[in-house]
């Protein structure tokens, strides 16, 4: 995604928030989410990805003459699981983030030692 300087823009560096965005939510699209379907035999697996995207810019003026835009944005995949069809019956399974469950279970594990601290601490 290149960016053009604003035509007729006295300053060469400046950039067209508008087309930024555009371009960024061209991205968007269903090809991010849903990846190349493998066949394997009579085996079709659809990989998915959650996406999340955001952007932003904006253009202004200082208390003298001057004036500047900008804008940026960004996105996030993470995998979400795969549609497996077979035999005309499709099945979910869901990809699992082990991340999300070592922190999970060390929260737990702190809630729970706190609990355990301050029950012994009243007697």
């Amino acid at each position: 995604m290149a960016l053009r300087p604003v035509r007729g823009s006295p300053y060469a560096g400046e950039m067209d928030v508008k087309e930024l965005l555009s371009k960024v939510t061209d991205n968007l699209t269903v090809g991010r989410v849903f990846g190349e379907p493998i066949q394997h035999g009579d085996v079709l697996v659809v990989p998915v990805a959650r996406i999340r995207g955001g952007a932003g810019g904006g253009s202004g003026a200082g208390p003298g003459k001057e004036e500047g835009s900008g804008g940026g944005g960004g996105f996030e995949a993470t995998p979400a699981g795969v549609y497996v069809i077979k035999d005309e019956a499709v099945a979910w399974h869901p990809a699992v983030d082990v991340t999300r469950i070592v922190v999970g279970g060390q929260l737990v594990a702190v809630v729970v030692a706190l609990v355990v601290r301050s029950i012994l601490r009243r007697r």
